[in-house]
């Protein structure tokens, strides 16, 4: 079907921040599959886990338990400090099984129409609850009528809650700790704080979408830890299998009660080789210094980017947490619809949305390949 429009490139290998195409052509990849293989491309332990789990067991089904889900399970739980965690195959289904939790939180409320408050330009997926979450129209055109109900109110605007305090049906904020699909969109140091604190008073389920955020993607595993709060349900994919799909949705107190035998599924997700990778994602972080790294290269990106690109009449601004980098542009200057293509031929992978450049690098950059990617951004926005 023709929903996607790729481009004249085909991939045959990959190794660290490195794609090869089929024609032995090289390419930078800032992109990391969209922020999904953070470790880089085939990672030896991720690889070794794979192949080993493949040549025992690849699937059951959740009708059975599964030894590799329940250590998956208990990590995450005691890294993230909750509860328990359902395993889905995306971060889309991740985000619907946090849907499902507070629906049936609210009816433990006896809230008929429950409504959960997310943002304007926030992103959750393209399923139907998942899309109708989204606060991006361009996304839902042409799927109306979507679901109800999802109220977006303005990102990194606290006032924005308070029409809503009095307004029993409201059971949940579900909201990104920082907007990805809308071009690393950072919000202030103590948004989160807020919002946490908003809910808590009003008896909300505090919803974090870290699908693009959390795996060290911003210097911290998850990246709601910069603000030392705990939601109450987190969503994570991406990162979490370095390129094998899976989702989770991790809960605690009384939101990790509300699913109960019969009231969610699924057949491949947290299946022992899924969660085979995850574990050694997991094994990574503990035995590499990947956060330290992380944070390193943020500081010398920028520092780099400030002494080569900051002066650039083309460049707005500079958003960056960790490795999640955005660039705004000025569109009378530059033509943001053909720097994709433009990249592509100086051999780098990035995006673009709307005026903005978005970059989340592998994990494991160094200070030479940054050196490599500054220098092609200024080759792509100078020409």
């Amino acid at each position: 079907m023709s929903n996607y429009s790729p481009l004249e490139v085909t991939f045959v290998k990959g190794d660290g921040c490195w794609l090869t195409d089929n024609k032995g052509d090289q390419y930078l990849d800032a992109l990391s599959g969209i922020g999904v293989v953070n470790l880089g491309h085939c990672h030896p332990v991720i690889t070794k886990n794979l192949v080993e789990q493949s040549q025992q067991l690849i699937h059951t089904s959740n009708v059975y338990r599964i030894g590799n889900q329940e250590r998956l399970a208990k990590e995450l739980c005691d890294l993230a400090k909750m509860d328990k965690v359902f395993f889905s195959n995306s971060g889309a289904e991740a985000n619907e099984a946090a849907i499902k939790i507070a629906r049936l939180y609210a009816r433990t409320k006896d809230i008929e129409k429950p409504i959960i408050l997310t943002a304007n330009q926030g992103f959750h997926g393209r399923t139907m609850a998942t899309l109708s979450a989204t606060g991006q129209s361009k996304v839902q055109a042409g799927f109306s009528p979507l679901m109800s109900e999802f109220i977006h109110v303005n990102y990194d605007d606290i006032e924005t809650f308070n029409d809503y305090q009095n307004n029993s049906n409201v059971v949940a904020v579900m909201v990104e700790p920082i907007q990805g699909e809308a071009g690393v969109i950072i919000p202030k140091n103590d948004y989160l704080n807020k919002v946490q604190d908003v809910c808590k008073k009003n008896g909300w389920l505090l919803i974090l979408d870290g699908v693009q955020s959390c795996m060290g993607r911003t210097g911290k595993l998850f990246a709601h830890e910069h603000n030392e709060i705990t939601p109450d349900i987190l969503c994570l994919a991406k990162g979490l299998g370095n390129g094998v799909p899976i989702g989770a949705c991790l809960a605690k107190g009384k939101a990790s009660k509300m699913l109960t035998p019969g009231t969610h599924g699924s057949t491949f997700g947290g299946n022992p080789l899924v969660t085979a990778a995850a574990l050694g994602v997991l094994e990574v972080f503990k035995d590499n210094k990947i956060l330290e790294n992380v944070n390193e290269m943020s500081k010398y990106f920028l520092s780099e980017f400030n002494t080569k690109l900051r002066n650039n009449v083309a460049v707005t601004e500079i958003r960056i947490k960790g490795l999640m980098i955005g660039i705004g542009l000025d569109s009378n200057i530059v033509d943001c619809s053909q720097l994709v293509k433009k990249a592509l031929k100086d051999n780098l992978l990035i995006n673009v949305t709307g005026t903005s450049i978005r970059m989340l690098p592998p994990l494991i950059i160094t200070k030479e390949e940054i050196d490599i990617l500054i220098g092609k951004l200024i080759k792509l926005i100078s020409t």
